[in-house]
């Protein structure tokens, strides 16, 4: 379950983007406490002397009370403190600090079983932790630890190790029990894994909110910020490409993805390393590797792209192949703009294309 850094705050961090929203507009997502504002600006409240992240759920103070910064940092030099309730310091996504405990636990065996009784013992209600799981990875508590599980056995099966041998170590108790596990998880039996594939997922937290992230064997085959609406759409195109299913786990890949983007939010990277596995038709394949070719800090328009590729009548195919990208910031789909300069296009939404153009042109 890797993540960038828990600490949002870093003194000596850049400010953050010098452009921000209208403030009356600010102002209406705010009240709104709409947080796909999130990583855009905080607003502080002059007559409490504390700031708050834009989904607030504190009472909306009046408007002639606020004023917008564009980072926690911003807000503290100025003298004010962090919100209690939002706790702006933190990234949106975190785990809450009554589940850390928890997480901390299952990172460190993720072969564990634990039952209701046995959350309970440890001061949780099993209702509240299932809740969460739903609402942040899609499927329950047990359901979760299940496909660590069964994830984990799935690369000791793969690189060699007998599905006994894997089944006894992940905890079954019996060789049946464990393929019948395996097999409602990952969609073929065990024997099989050798010439199978698994795509792992973990939840990445950057400034502008978590993202969801998939790695099969040859690389990153997904980068998307959870709250895109064609999230579910893209996880059942890869489920297809790839002929597997998403697993909550590990991979040697995420490690260097979220080093790499915590040294890019932090203006300090330009070029990603971090295999790829960006699998698509061949004309989406095209379209991506000249998204790549796009420098750092520079932006084009659909038309140039499309004389690159050398077939300029081909516009709307290319915007569709550039929707269709999967691995956002790393094959740069947002520095793709419309022939008038306007900000066009991004599934991640446009304020947060205009934050990663803004942070390339300040850091290049």
């Amino acid at each position: 379950m890797n993540a960038l850094s828990k600490d949002a705050f870093d003194p000596a961090a850049p400010a953050g983007p010098a452009a921000l929203p209208a403030p009356d507009r600010m102002y209406r997502a705010l009240a709104g406490r709409d947080g796909s504002y999130e990583g855009i600006f905080v607003a502080s409240v002059k007559t409490t002397g504390i700031f708050c992240r834009p989904g607030c759920t504190a009472k909306t103070p009046k408007r002639e009370n606020v004023e917008f910064f564009g980072s926690a940092r911003e807000a503290l030099l100025r003298g004010y403190r962090p919100c209690k309730i939002c706790r702006p310091l933190g990234r949106k996504g975190e785990f809450p600090d009554w589940l850390k405990p928890l997480i901390d636990e299952i990172d460190a065996d993720p072969s564990i079983r634990l039952r209701d009784a046995d959350l309970r013992a440890r001061g949780l209600e099993p209702s509240r932790v299932r809740r969460w799981f739903l609402k942040n990875h899609g499927l329950t508590f047990q359901a979760y630890l299940r496909s660590l599980r069964i994830g984990k056995a799935f690369g000791r099966i793969r690189y060699g190790d007998k599905v006994s041998q894997a089944a006894f170590d992940s905890g079954y108790e019996s060789l049946s029990g464990f393929t019948d596990s395996f097999k409602k998880t990952a969609g073929f039996p065990p024997a099989t894994s050798a010439r199978r594939e698994m795509i792992s997922i973990t939840r990445v937290l950057t400034p502008l909110g978590p993202m969801l992230a998939g790695a099969v064997k040859d690389g990153v085959c997904l980068l998307e910020f959870v709250d895109r609406r064609m999230l579910e759409t893209q996880l059942a195109r890869l489920r297809r490409l790839f002929g597997a299913e998403f697993v909550p786990g590990e991979s040697p890949h995420f490690t260097a993805l979220s080093a790499q983007l915590e040294e890019y939010f932090a203006g300090q990277r330009r070029e990603f390393s971090v295999p790829l596995a960006a699998a698509g038709t061949a004309f989406q394949e095209k379209v991506w590797a000249v998204l790549r070719t796009i420098p750092y800090g520079t932006t084009r328009s659909y038309q140039e792209q499309t004389e690159i590729l050398g077939d300029p009548k081909s516009i709307r195919a290319v915007a569709r192949a550039n929707g269709d990208n999967r691995i956002a910031i790393l094959i740069p789909c947002h520095r793709v703009i419309g022939k008038n300069g306007k900000l066009i296009g991004y599934g991640g939404g446009l304020w947060r294309k205009q934050h990663l153009l803004d942070l390339e042109r300040k850091n290049k």
